[in-house]
């Protein structure tokens, strides 16, 4: 009886998912990204304890933009399209997160509100691109929904209702600029995020002015060096150098794939509260975030048990 081999699980592929297999290297890389995320929230908290989270938001994309731009072409992407990643990603993703800190989020928890992008960047995957999702990345949404659920029960003074707001509209805006990834034929995307720098800062600095009555002029004028690295940090490894490969991995992967990875950030941004902040982990806490660590793994781990599962049961299957 003629039989089709599967072939052996040979390092190629770590996980097969949605049809999609994630290399081993680039699960290592997307990981680290996820990381460097993570504690990039107690980055953001250093700095808005010494500068308006707007200033804070606009010097790190002034940053991220120059001198990269000097050195790098225009994306063959309009101009439209550019000025909207840009103002989406600088105003209506970091600027939002950096107010909800500044209001009163803990790091940790800011980071956590965050992820419901991963829910709302299915939803899009689902109305604008088509996507299917599996059962087991079903069952892992709604186990880290769960764990939200526990996060909005927290009672230790980590969270603010206006935090929660700009934290949540931070979510919708890093759903929005994943969509404009997916939709987007972007050849260069180091250039791509270089270039869509250029336009946040002025309307941050409007922010800061129109929302807080704070000036660049007077930020820049007490500037310290907590501050400084903050801003640093946020613009060189986390915006350009992250958001590049994150970027980079979309266009090979559903938004369906890469969503549930986003929910590590949480993790790795309250290792950090804890480590610099010295935030409390209640139970509620640690209920949530053992929630959203199985979301994740259920729909990386179901598709190498299926697979375990189809070779055990081949030979019965032959021999009858």
């Amino acid at each position: 009886m003629h039989r089709k081999s599967i072939g052996p699980m040979n390092g190629k592929s770590i996980a097969s998912i949605h049809g999609r297999s994630i290399s081993p290297i680039h699960l290592i890389i997307i990981v680290a990204i996820t990381c460097l995320w993570g504690f990039n929230f107690s980055v953001i908290k250093a700095g808005v304890d010494n500068i308006d989270p707007f200033i804070l938001t606009g010097l790190r994309f002034t940053f991220a933009a120059f001198p990269a731009i000097l050195f790098v072409r225009k994306p063959d992407v309009s101009w439209f399209y550019i000025a909207l990643y840009g103002i989406t990603f600088g105003v209506g993703v970091w600027g939002m997160m950096s107010m909800s800190i500044y209001t009163g989020l803990s790091a940790g928890i800011a980071s956590i509100i965050l992820e419901f992008s991963a829910f709302i960047s299915v939803l899009m995957g689902m109305v604008f691109l088509k996507e299917r999702i599996s059962t087991s990345l079903k069952i892992g949404l709604a186990l880290s929904l769960l764990g939200l659920v526990f996060i909005a029960n927290i009672t230790d003074g980590s969270v603010t209702l206006i935090g929660f707001i700009f934290a949540f509209i931070g979510a919708i805006g890093f759903s929005s600029i994943s969509l404009m990834v997916k939709k987007m034929a972007i050849n260069d995307m180091f250039a791509f995020v270089a270039w869509s720098c250029v336009f946040a800062p002025l309307p941050l600095f409007a922010m800061a002015y129109l929302v807080n009555g704070v000036s660049l002029y007077s930020e820049l004028a007490t500037l310290n060096s907590t501050a400084l690295a903050s801003v640093l940090f946020q613009a060189y490894p986390t915006t350009l150098f992250g958001y590049w490969v994150w970027n980079k991995m979309l266009t090979k992967y559903p938004l369906s794939v890469m969503s549930p990875f986003k929910l590590l950030v949480p993790i790795f941004a309250l290792i950090g509260s804890v480590m610099f902040y010295d935030e409390q982990l209640e139970v509620n806490k640690v209920i949530a975030f053992s929630l959203i660590i199985a979301g994740v793994l259920i729909p990386l781990l179901a598709p190498l048990f299926m697979r375990l599962f189809m070779r055990l049961k081949e030979p019965l299957i032959d021999s009858k």
